[in-house]
């Protein structure tokens, strides 16, 4: 069987450890962004919006879709529902552009050790997160189901303030926190990492057992637009006071800080655990192994 026919499969429980690792990290890491505060330098405001080297890793060591899915669900239950607050149908727009951003980076990537390709994938991750972001918002002012929150020393247009503030998340938190930590990190641990979860490395060029190879093509493009237009009908039916689901559970607001770290310690606790229990099952599959050579 030749190397470009070669599918990357996983079982279901390293499908689940993927997930769980992923929305665990990714939820403690939301978590840490919650106490850094922001910095203002007269109309703009430079903050830390995500540690997007997180997924992005993940995604490009292991398989995109559950990385990317579990980091979504972290980001929902641990810098929301722990924090005794849902925003209900609003929360899908959140969801939808994240995972699908970080998925498409993942699948970007089919040499984990090339560090050009890496950081490209990397940029453009959160490039098209932001990018989904900044239109969904233009579009719900220019529909009217918001109104436009001017900013103080730019121009009253949604589309300067929407591009000022895409290019502040591209250029800093993407560049800081998800260029440069993933461009280090992927190349680095690739090959070593996945061995101590009982996985086999991604070889290049491997195609997902789903099909479609690493790259980009027509029908995860398709996927991707028709994506996006639900989560901007999400958003406009949340905006328009279709807020099923949402919620926000008394004292929440006032016991936040207090919250944040409650839910923080949820999330490493949950993190470890399945790191050890990754880890001790690859080790009893090595020594399962080793007995049927011996």
């Amino acid at each position: 069987m030749s190397t470009l026919k070669t599918r990357y499969t996983l079982t279901q429980s390293q499908k689940m450890m993927i997930f769980v690792l992923s929305m665990s990290l990714y939820g403690l890491s939301n978590m840490f962004t919650e106490l850094i505060p922001s910095v203002q330098l007269g109309p703009v405001e430079l903050s830390v919006e995500y540690f997007a080297f997180i997924p992005l890793t993940l995604c490009m060591l292991f398989h995109p879709l559950y990385a990317a899915v579990g980091a979504a669900v972290g980001e929902v239950i641990f810098g929301e529902l722990m924090l005794g607050q849902f925003g209900g149908l609003g929360e899908l727009e959140k969801f939808i552009t994240f995972s699908l951003a970080m998925y498409i980076a993942g699948r970007m990537v089919s040499d984990p050790k090339n560090r050009r390709q890496v950081g490209i994938a990397a940029i453009s991750g959160v490039a098209i997160h932001q990018f989904c972001s900044s239109v969904i918002d233009i579009v719900k002012v220019w529909v009217g189901v918001e109104e436009l929150e001017a900013v103080k020393g730019l121009a009253e247009s949604i589309v300067i303030i929407e591009g000022v503030g895409f290019l502040n998340d591209v250029l800093f938190s993407g560049i800081l926190f998800a260029l440069l930590p993933t461009m280090y990190l992927v190349p680095r641990l690739y090959g070593k990492i996945e061995p101590l979860l009982g996985m086999k490395p991604r070889e290049r060029n491997m195609q997902y057992a789903s099909g479609g190879g690493n790259r980009l093509s027509p029908k995860l493009l398709g996927g991707g637009i028709v994506l996006a237009l639900v989560a901007l009908g999400a958003e406009l039916l949340s905006e328009s006071g279709w807020s099923i689901g949402e919620f926000e559970l008394p004292g929440a607001e006032s016991h936040e800080a207090s919250l944040i770290w409650v839910s923080m310690l949820a999330a490493a606790l949950i993190a470890a655990l399945a790191i050890v229990f990754t880890l001790r099952r690859a080790s009893r599959r090595r020594q399962e192994a080793g007995q049927l050579d011996g």
